[in-house]
């Protein structure tokens, strides 16, 4: 695989995707479609708010599942440190490592700066404020919201970064790592959006900075891994042509 045919399957594929999916939640109402229907289904109301599979079972502890998974991670990137045998796991761990907390870092500091309200904040879902996109203006004295992107779902789309993980230690897992990461984001973003926490649009973007941080550190990585006198992008059509 060419570094030009990479880049295209891995950077700008998913860059338009993240586009249009922006445009059909952000721009053409496909937020609102969603959330109404969730609310409509739930009695006009967010019963699942404080039930206990979705506040207790799938967001606290997956939260705390999801940091255990980490702290697993980095334990085994210790005792590969510490063992000659396992030198080759060392960069692959430690890019997981970095890549997930990252992401999660990342997700959680933009909910303090993008100051948009959670579903259940607007009068629409029963609370007490209007609407305000991204870019709009926000009046002075209301309350700053903390909801854009999707910190939760962080947890779960962080681990996409395994799809990479497996290209630098067995690249026919690859598919594999994206499935889980997938699927932990999905789990954990829907049962927000059921509780009225996020919009479709708020895990789209933490799927999008998951993806995209995971991307970029994998190829500042597998540079770095390249022999020097080798071309730099050598480890990273090797992996992923396997």
């Amino acid at each position: 695989m060419t570094a030009r045919r990479f880049l295209l399957g891995h950077a700008l594929w998913p860059l338009a995707a993240l586009l249009a999916l922006s445009l059909l939640s952000m721009g053409l109402g496909g937020d609102f479609w969603l959330a109404d229907r969730f609310y409509a289904w739930e009695g006009g109301r967010w019963a699942l708010q404080n039930s206990f599979l979705t506040e207790h079972l799938i967001h606290r502890f997956g939260r705390d599942a999801s940091t255990a998974a980490w702290l697993g991670v980095f334990a085994f990137w210790l005792f590969a440190r510490m063992r000659p045998a396992l030198s080759e796991w060392r960069r692959p761990l430690a890019f997981l490592l970095m890549s997930t907390l990252l992401a999660v870092m990342m997700a959680s500091g933009l909910k303090s700066l993008t100051n948009m309200d959670c579903p259940w904040d607007l009068s629409r879902y029963g609370g007490a404020n209007a609407y305000f996109g991204l870019l709009d203006a926000r009046p002075a004295g209301l309350v700053r919201g903390i909801c854009f992107p999707a910190g939760h779902a962080s947890a779960g789309y962080s681990w996409v970064a395994l799809y990479f993980f497996f290209l630098f230690v067995q690249p026919r897992l690859r598919w594999a790592g994206l499935a889980i990461g997938l699927g932990l984001g999905l789990l954990f973003g829907v049962s927000q959006q059921l509780r009225g926490a996020h919009f479709l649009s708020h895990d789209v973007w933490t799927l999008g900075i998951s993806w995209f941080v995971a991307l970029a550190l994998y190829l500042t990585m597998a540079r770095r891994e390249a022999p020097a006198t080798a071309p730099a992008a050598v480890p990273l059509l090797r992996s992923a042509g396997r």
